[in-house]
């Protein structure tokens, strides 16, 4: 299997939805360099996109994707409700304000980027279910919400929630989150997974990919792609990042291996293997 195909054919399942594993991170990122990063990546493989109300680039992501020969419903098209708008009817107006920008009729999952205090979550929720019900809408997820979070979320939704964005990298752990995701059928979209730039300098990374011809950011990358439920969206600008952190899918980090990269960040691997059910 080709890198390229991997990415597209390695997905997570989450309460009904498939979503490919590995996924494009835009923030940060404007304009004309946020659609030439999207375009190169949708052209490496990536079918994992997201975007967001607040990161400002809604219309230049829905450019790279009209400009990109990949078939639209080969494209798992990420984006969030800035939490400023969880009341309502701002969450259904700002949500199509958002598929206007992206030029599409339907994102593939709508996220609500992090717990507010604008509105209860339940009417968050509703407006959410009723996007769905509309057909804007295919499935619907949070960000940045805790354990708690989540599960009131899970508890006040009449439609799956398939996915928790966190932050989560060798040096800041998701232990008990990861653990509720893997029991309930949830993604955890793991972003800014290279730690803002930090991991491509650690030796320690480093060295274990040497054996393979890695680099640290790969040995990352494949540390999450290799934890259950899990989806990395690292960000990146040149072709060269892009295609390499896509270069993941040919080789396969050991047991001791796995735990030596989650070591690097103090993380008690075992005990979390145990609980995941991979030992």
């Amino acid at each position: 299997m080709s890198d390229a195909s991997a990415i597209a054919t390695t997905t997570v399942s989450a309460r009904g939805a498939e979503i490919p594993a590995l996924g494009f991170g835009t923030a940060r990122m404007t304009g004309d360099d946020c659609r030439q990063a999207v375009e190169t990546a949708l052209e490496v493989g990536y079918r994992h996109v997201d975007t967001a109300q607040m990161y400002d680039n809604e219309r230049a992501v829905g450019e790279a994707i009209a400009n990109s020969p990949v078939d639209r419903e080969a494209i798992f098209v990420v984006t969030k409700v800035h939490p400023d708008n969880a009341a309502f009817d701002d969450v259904l107006e700002t949500t199509r304000a958002s598929l206007e920008r992206l030029g599409l009729s339907t994102v593939d999952l709508l996220l609500l980027h992090a717990p507010s205090d604008r509105a209860p979550l339940e009417e968050t929720i509703d407006a959410m279910n009723e996007l769905q019900a509309d057909g804007a809408v295919d499935h619907i997820g949070v960000s940045n919400f805790s354990v708690g979070q989540l599960e009131d979320a899970i508890a006040l939704s009449q439609t799956p929630i398939v996915a928790n964005q966190v932050k989560y990298h060798p040096y800041h752990h998701q232990d008990d989150l990861l653990e509720y995701c893997v029991e309930n059928d949830v993604c955890l979209t793991a972003y800014s997974p290279l730690a803002e730039g930090a991991v491509p300098g650690d030796d320690r990374l480093a060295e274990i990919g040497a054996e393979y011809g890695k680099s640290a950011a790969q040995v990352a990358l494949r540390w999450l792609l290799q934890q259950p439920s899990v989806a990395p969206i690292p960000k990146a600008a040149s072709r060269e990042h892009i295609e390499a952190n896509a270069d993941v899918f040919d080789f396969e980090l050991s047991e001791e291996e796995m735990a030596a990269v989650t070591e690097v960040g103090d993380g008690v691997w075992d005990r979390l293997a145990v609980k995941l059910g991979l030992r």
